[in-house]
């Protein structure tokens, strides 16, 4: 379990449900690894914690669905508080993101059995809506780290090439077992540089160009340049 939790212990008592979900989060993503997004996980995290298993139910009204939300909810925050925006400002712009991805991702080592257990439920045809809410989510809050102000097609186009490149990574980190995670580094960097050239070529299609003048083309005509 984790020590930062144990320290924070007696605030729960006065938390709202939606901060006691967030609060339990990381403890039952530690016991999903041998129990699974459970109510045993979840009475493993109330006893961790101190809180009544009773409350602790009303949480997670969802159950397992609910959990893993709140996990990923819970890296979020966690995302956000390390990496502000102003932090971030001094990078270039794919640094920013490639810190914000691996920063997630180093949050999840070490529990790669829960990472699949959790995808396998974010994956049932009924959780597949909020999953993808959820996911977005995600995106979103990473290109907003990112300094992204878009609100045109752009928006979109960013955050659905994201969400692509996270979902990917995911699935190649619960099954590397190199030193360090080296393949899954290598291949975020990869698929951020693939991003990036394409981002360059479109710019460069999409660059304004000088538009068609009728009256300079007739003065051409009749006065042309020596």
């Amino acid at each position: 379990m984790e020590a930062a939790a144990a320290d924070t212990g007696p605030g729960f008592a006065d938390m709202t449900l939606d901060e006691l979900r967030l609060a339990l989060a990381p403890e039952i993503a530690e016991a999903a690894i041998f129990d699974g997004w459970s109510d045993a996980a979840l009475e493993s995290a109330a006893e961790f914690a101190g809180v009544d298993m009773d409350v602790a139910r009303l949480a997670f009204p969802g159950g397992p669905m609910d959990m893993t939300v709140a996990w990923i909810e819970h890296v979020d925050a966690a995302m956000a508080a390390a990496w502000p925006q102003e932090k971030l400002a001094a990078l270039p712009i794919r640094e920013r993101i490639r810190t914000l991805l691996q920063f997630r991702l180093d949050m999840l080592d070490g529990k790669e059995e829960a990472v699949r257990r959790s995808l396998a439920i974010q994956a049932m045809p009924q959780n597949l809506p909020l999953t993808m809410k959820v996911a977005w989510n995600s995106a979103d809050a990473m290109w907003r780290l990112a300094g992204d102000t878009a609100t045109d097609y752009n928006h979109y186009t960013k955050r659905t090439i994201l969400l692509g490149i996270y979902s990917a990574s995911i699935a190649v980190f619960v099954e590397d077992e190199s030193e360090d995670k080296a393949d899954t580094r290598a291949f975020v960097d990869r698929r951020i540089e693939g991003v990036m050239k394409f981002e360059k070529a479109k710019a460069q299609l999409l660059k304004p160009r000088e538009s068609f003048d009728m009256m300079r083309f007739l003065g051409r005509l009749r006065y042309p340049s020596r």
